[in-house]
């Protein structure tokens, strides 16, 4: 089964460049073999169960260590 997991991390700034928590939770997406969409307001990440999974501890911690305050997590099966 393949999964989607979006997530959004926070504080949240429109203004100049990405901040470090949102490139970071990204970067750990990427290093995990995921298809990544970045956004705006969030980014969306798929792939087969067992790798979304396993990858969302280091996308949290990423995120964590990157200066967020919050991350918003919603994980749903693909299609």
């Amino acid at each position: 089964m393949r999964l989607v997991a979006e997530f959004t991390t926070e504080p949240f700034d429109v203004e100049g460049s990405p901040p470090a928590h949102a490139t970071e939770a990204l970067r750990a997406a990427e290093e995990a073999g995921l298809d990544c969409e970045f956004g705006p307001l969030g980014t969306q990440v798929r792939g087969e169960q067992q790798d979304v999974l396993t990858a969302l501890p280091a996308v949290l911690e990423a995120a964590f260590g990157g200066g967020a305050s919050q991350v918003t997590l919603q994980v749903r099966r693909d299609g």
